[in-house]
């Protein structure tokens, strides 16, 4: 397949709104702050797809999803997240 449908879109939507919903911050000490703006540039980018979502990009609004999904398994593979071992949302485990 070579284009972004609607449904694939929606699907990786769905998808990384479940692992923004499931991510719990669980870093200590020095670490918070950096946890803290790992989830804050997921949420920045999903945010920022929504908006490509809705001028009608959908390659940059794709790209932005995969920033922000990105943004939530670093912070999972860190340990900074608690992600409750979930192989499916993230690359953990």
């Amino acid at each position: 397949m070579r284009e972004i449908s609607d449904e694939k879109l929606s699907n990786y939507f769905s998808i990384t709104q479940q692992a923004l919903d499931k991510v719990k911050i669980v870093a200590e000490g020095k670490w918070k702050k950096v946890a803290e703006d790992f989830l804050d540039m997921a949420q920045r980018y999903f945010s920022d797809a929504k908006h490509f979502k809705e001028k009608g990009d959908i390659v940059t609004a794709f790209a932005a999803l995969n920033y922000a999904h990105g943004w939530l398994d670093a912070g999972a593979r860190a340990e900074f997240f608690d992600v409750d071992h979930d192989s499916r949302l993230f690359t953990v485990d």
